[in-house]
């Protein structure tokens, strides 16, 4: 059932838990392309633009899969 992101404790949880450690991986993949050294467990320490180009780059790939998939290429 969907909740809106109004009617929930947390709205960074993951909607579909089993994509977790896909999204876990992104993450680590997108900063090493971007020379952003991540380190496993608490990164608070990151400074937000880092932070933000990291997830940046995850939406945009995320965004570019979802087309692919829409159109059935690769």
């Amino acid at each position: 059932m969907y909740q809106s992101q109004s009617n929930t404790s947390n709205s960074n949880r993951t909607m579909v838990p089993e994509a977790k450690q896909a999204l876990n991986n992104m993450k680590f993949e997108i900063a090493n392309e971007l020379g952003i050294n991540l380190k496993q467990g608490y990164n608070g320490d990151m400074p937000s633009r880092q932070a933000g180009y990291i997830g940046g780059y995850m939406v945009k790939r995320m965004i570019e899969q979802a087309e692919r998939a829409m159109t059935g290429t690769k």
